[in-house]
């Protein structure tokens, strides 16, 4: 049999108490993922040019400027939970808790940074406009 009490397998809780939330919450950021990808990929497809002035001007628009946004936060997401459980079952003690935290401070970092970039395009082109 496993570990754990009959009602903690049944209700899908290991010994950390949230192994099924993290592994629900991984699918649905893949499943987001997915989504914005196609929403990106058919978004870039259907551009008129690849020159800098139009993709400039396309990420300037709400329309593509709040859907990018939200592909960079889930694909963020998605990249710290997976690499968390990389870290959590290959690596050991202290620099357990170092990787951590250095993995959720390149996360935040480069999330942030790419979210603010694409605010930036946003909002300069709203204010040419």
């Amino acid at each position: 049999m496993g570990s754990g009490t009959s009602i903690g397998r049944v209700r899908g809780l290991g010994a950390a108490k949230e192994g099924a939330h993290h592994w629900w919450t991984h699918r649905l950021t893949a499943g987001s993922n997915l989504l914005l990808m196609l929403w990106f990929i058919a978004s870039i497809a259907m551009l008129p040019g690849y020159d800098h002035a139009t993709v400039t001007a396309w990420l300037g628009s709400l329309w593509a400027a709040i859907p990018m946004a939200l592909l960079i936060i889930s694909v963020f997401w998605h990249f710290r939970l997976g690499l968390q459980v990389v870290i959590e079952d290959y690596s050991h003690a202290e620099s357990r808790v170092v990787l951590l935290i250095l993995l959720n401070f390149f996360v935040v970092a480069a999330g942030a940074t790419a979210v603010v970039s694409i605010l930036k395009l946003a909002f300069a082109a709203g204010a040419v406009s």
